[in-house]
């Protein structure tokens, strides 16, 4: 642990990577697959899920016309034991685990870490269609653990277990405390994994009534009159072991800070984000992609430009926006898109961006699949100022 003393009193610190971990293993759901191929293709074809909510929730919702992603295979979900949210953890864990090659021997140490925003909010603060109800406090059902202990159960993990709520940073989150884990000597090898299903009436409400929610289907993230995010379901899970096979990205570096200012919004100017992209530089090598939070938030607009042009004077990182693809999927969001762009790396290439989306400031959002040889950054960040970020490359 470094302490950069960042100024005005404020102590700032980040970790500094001496050697990189492996990506062995991958898991993804969301509404453009059940498997992490298909989200590949997806993304590679440049395939947009978005629906009328309507069509999962009814012609009588309020929110029967705005746009939103949600798993199509929902009997991936119901089960009489484990909640919706579990059940999406247990299939992107088991995805991950069989690509990573771990059996009994490597799973029995190895450290768990779940990140979610909302918890067992789905089939908890309303019905799940096809799964009976449980009393509001029996558990398993209304705890928020309930998905680490259910993969820990189902695979014999008996090693470090933790879940984190960061808000919408929570997959990234969980990614380096992952990382932290195997780096502090804690467990030989570590799974992350990250899930939410926010679709749900309840909390759907209280997003538009904050202004949060999109009402095009054309999510244009950096566009001038972008207003809001499209909501989505999904989960993924990553593997990281000490021992990597050719051909599995490095995962060079984790940081993470806090702007102190809002419970809710984003600084103008992008807080401490650029803080935490300079430490990055200082820790990796200048980054030739950049994939954002990006949101679709009128804040995150504004923000984000300015936190990239406060930390890149010099050379800037090409832009590649995976929101546009799979929506906002809240806390899994983090994780989710990592596991898509470590899969592309997995062949040594980057994403492509939807076709037209605005640049901000000049920066390159690339609609083609481009070679990767170089470090990328992910960001992401929750509400009341928590940002987050990961450095990893190509093998």
């Amino acid at each position: 642990m470094v302490d950069l003393g960042c100024g005005n009193g404020v102590a700032c610190y980040f970790v500094r990577i001496q050697q990189p971990l492996f990506i062995t293993g991958l898991g993804a759901l969301s509404a453009l697959g059940e498997t992490v191929s298909q989200h590949h293709q997806a993304v590679g074809d440049r395939y947009v899920p978005f629906q009328p909510l309507g069509r999962l929730l009814g012609a009588d919702s309020p929110h029967a016309e705005r746009p939103a992603a949600w798993i199509a295979a929902r009997g991936l979900l119901t089960h009489r034991k484990w909640s919706p949210v579990t059940m999406a953890a247990l299939h992107v864990a088991r995805q991950a685990i069989s690509d990573a090659g771990w059996g009994p021997e490597e799973l029995r140490d190895a450290a768990l870490v779940v990140g979610t925003s909302r918890g067992n909010a789905a089939g908890w603060l309303g019905p799940w269609p096809g799964r009976r109800p449980f009393r509001l406090m029996a558990a398993s059902n209304t705890i928020h653990s309930e998905p680490a202990a259910a993969i820990s159960i189902e695979f014999g993990m008996c090693g470090p277990n933790q879940v984190l709520a960061s808000g919408c940073s929570a997959g990234l989150d969980a990614i380096g405390m992952a990382l932290l884990m195997v780096r502090g000597g804690i467990a030989p090898r570590a799974l992350a994994v990250a899930v939410d299903l926010p679709l749900v009436p309840l909390l759907l409400d209280n997003y538009a009534m904050s202004g949060l929610l999109a009402r095009s289907f054309e999510l244009d993230p950096y566009h001038p009159m972008s207003a809001g995010f499209v909501p989505g379901e999904g989960a993924a899970a990553m593997a990281l072991d000490t021992a990597g096979a050719a051909g599995d990205p490095q995962l060079l570096h984790y940081g993470c800070n806090a702007d102190a200012c809002d419970p809710v919004g984003i600084p103008a100017d992008g807080g401490r984000t650029p803080e935490l992209l300079e430490q990055a530089l200082r820790a990796t090598a200048a980054p030739v992609a950049l994939c954002p939070h990006a949101t679709g938030t009128a804040v995150q607009a504004t923000a984000d430009p300015a936190a990239f042009n406060r930390a890149f004077a010099v050379t800037r990182p090409t832009l590649h926006l995976l929101k546009p693809y799979v929506g906002h999927t809240i806390g899994a969001s983090g994780l989710l898109e990592s596991v898509i762009l470590a899969r592309f790396l997995r062949d040594g290439k980057l994403p492509p961006n939807r076709p037209g989306l605005y640049g901000p400031g000049g920066y390159m959002l690339p609609d083609q699949v481009l070679a990767c040889a170089g470090t990328l950054y992910k960001l992401a960040h929750g509400m009341g100022g928590h940002n987050a970020l990961i450095a990893i490359k190509p093998s």
